[in-house]
């Protein structure tokens, strides 16, 4: 018969019908396989060029929100009184991270820490908001823009910045950290674009940005008394550290010129 299947020498042999039927079940219990379009959307969407506009967007979204509500203004009207203590810390530790991102400049945040807060909670609040903003940051830039601007550190002063921050990446934030000069933002993207990993990145973070933050909280906490040691001593500490980075860069400037 056409349809028996029959075994010659041990080797079984298919009729044609039977092999019909099987390739029959087989094409219908496979995958169906992307359109055209819907394989080329997804690899546009997920593109580098696509995800860092993503970035691009966000970020300017946050930072026209910043515009629109100005959390400036919690340095004349003061945190909302539904909140009090450490809540209102940990709350204010939230916002200082997400402000951060939005590119408000930590020195307002960090005054605003110590004059809601005091020396102590306010120090610990902006700390905890320095921290989590540049992790945000850290990630955000890892996740959507790391790949798509990797491929444009062609640049002698971005290879080094890029390779000092992939090998010896610890020590390298922490020095950006306690010296004055790059922005915050910046530090938290280059370190993004880098190999850097995130870990290191938020403990030298953390560290590094104790005396600058210390030093703005108690002058906000100090405000009210101008004349006092504590405020003084706070007003020595921001300036000095910029001075003394306006020195080295303006030394840096005459050798790169001389070169």
């Amino acid at each position: 018969m056409l349809d028996a299947t029959t075994r010659s020498g041990g080797t079984a042999t298919v009729t044609p019908r039977t092999a019909a039927t099987e390739l029959a079940v087989a094409t219908a219990a496979g995958p169906v396989a992307p359109t055209g379009f819907a394989a080329r959307a997804t690899r546009v969407l997920l593109s580098p060029w696509s995800r860092l506009s993503l970035l691009v967007a966000l970020l300017a979204g946050a930072a026209t929100a910043v515009l629109l509500f100005q959390p400036q203004e919690l340095l004349t009207d003061g945190w909302p009184p539904q909140l009090g203590g450490a809540a209102a810390a940990i709350a204010y530790a939230v916002a200082y991270g997400v402000c951060t991102v939005a590119f408000v400049p930590r020195p307002l945040l960090n005054l605003a820490a110590g004059a809601l807060f005091g020396s102590q909670l306010g120090l610990a609040a902006a700390l905890a908001g320095t921290v989590l903003g540049a992790g945000i940051s850290f990630c955000l830039g890892r996740a959507l823009g790391q790949e798509a601007l990797r491929p444009l550190l062609r640049g002698k002063w971005l290879k080094a910045a890029d390779g000092q921050l992939s090998r010896h990446g610890f020590r390298s934030m922490l020095a950006v950290r306690l010296f004055p000069g790059v922005p915050f933002a910046a530090a938290n993207y280059c370190a993004a674009v880098s190999r850097m990993g995130l870990l290191p990145f938020l403990l030298a973070t953390g560290l590094g940005s104790i005396p600058n933050t210390a030093a703005y909280v108690v002058a906000g906490a100090r405000a009210s008394t101008p004349t006092s040691p504590a405020f003084l001593i706070a007003l020595a500490c921001i300036a000095l550290p910029g001075l003394a980075g306006v020195v080295v860069a303006w030394r840096k400037r005459h050798r790169l010129r001389g070169d």
